[in-house]
């Protein structure tokens, strides 16, 4: 089992999120309050592309422990600024397959969709961090580190110390795609 270590939302597109006390996740939206809730699209790029797509990135989840490989590097990033709502401990989610299902406390339940594919806003936020969260695995394929994207399932209030429940999908299992 993994925990929630910090939640972010923001009612402004700004590149980093506020941390607060608790975040509230709304069924087929995502964050209440957040500027990427809602069923369609709203990550600026993807609107200019087809406002009409569905919003398959209401939730972004970004895993602790990188933000601890970026700090032994040198970089300094904390919860909430690159983005994520949700910050994990003791989850490897990058290593979760599409569809699995993430229990967020003790009602909330979101679906994950998808790798975040980060953008150069990364590295105006930090210089050279982009290369820290995308790079290149061992056969040259390209590997995005920057979190995962969900929509949610079931609502409900999601705070700091909160434990995660991995449920995963019936096999065979799709490795996770950018969204």
């Amino acid at each position: 089992m993994g925990v929630v270590t910090a939640v972010s939302r923001n009612e402004e597109y700004t590149f980093t999120k506020p941390t607060h006390a608790s975040i509230t996740l709304l069924a087929g939206l995502g964050v209440e309050g957040d500027v990427h809730q809602g069923v369609t699209v709203k990550h600026r790029s993807r609107v200019a592309q087809d406002p009409t797509q569905p919003n398959l990135r209401q939730v972004h989840l970004m895993h602790a422990e990188l933000f601890d490989e970026l700090r032994a590097k040198g970089f300094s990033v904390d919860p909430g600024e690159i983005g994520e709502n949700v910050t994990t401990r003791g989850i490897d989610l990058l290593g979760l397959p599409t569809g699995t299902l993430l229990h967020l406390g003790p009602q909330a339940v979101v679906e994950v969709t998808g790798l975040r594919n980060p953008c150069l806003q990364i590295d105006r936020f930090s210089k050279g961090l982009l290369k820290e969260v995308v790079g290149k695995g061992p056969d040259g394929e390209l590997v995005r580190r920057a979190g995962i994207m969900s929509i949610v399932l079931v609502g409900g209030v999601v705070s700091p110390g909160d434990e995660i429940r991995v449920e995963l999908p019936a096999e065979p299992h799709r490795p996770l795609q950018t969204v």
